[in-house]
């Protein structure tokens, strides 16, 4: 919503990550954007007590290849829960429309295969400013609220 804060949490409303293992996918496309989403993962992920040797981060090329990038980090490492980190912007083709559907529609299916949750960190926009607003801008980071939503599903 273009009115709420992305960062704001109340640490004491959330677990303690201290025994909680963490996968992180990063998109390289549109890497302004992911590294924004992913640092503000990684700092909620710390700040709420997780330990960073206990945060494993691997990059994809785009957003559509998050979905073989977690379904490859769920298979071959233990953990608690993954985020995957994406970015696609509105283009002129219907290309946005296919690799939005696609990447959603995989990653929950990954949440039905495996008993460990895939958390959705993706933004969708239509311009590249509505992206930075979300990734640490204006309207805060959509990164924090994956962290957070990260350590209440491994939690569950």
């Amino acid at each position: 919503m273009a009115t709420t804060n992305l960062s704001q949490y109340d640490k004491n409303t959330i677990p303690n990550a201290k025994d909680f293992r963490f996968g992180i996918v990063v998109s390289e496309w549109n890497e302004k954007v992911t590294e924004g989403l992913y640092q503000g993962a990684f700092d909620t992920l710390v700040d709420c007590g997780a330990l960073p040797e206990n945060i494993i981060r691997w990059n994809v090329p785009g957003s559509f290849e998050l979905i073989y990038g977690c379904k490859k980090m769920l298979a071959t490492q233990k953990l608690d829960a993954v985020i995957a980190i994406g970015c696609v912007i509105q283009g002129e083709t219907k290309h946005f429309d296919f690799v939005c559907e696609g990447v959603t529609q995989g990653i929950k299916d990954l949440n039905i295969k495996f008993d460990i949750p895939t958390i959705f960190c993706v933004l969708t926009d239509n311009t590249m400013q509505q992206s930075i607003d979300r990734s640490g801008g204006k309207l805060g980071n959509k990164g924090v609220e994956s962290g957070v939503t990260a350590i209440k599903m491994a939690n569950l």
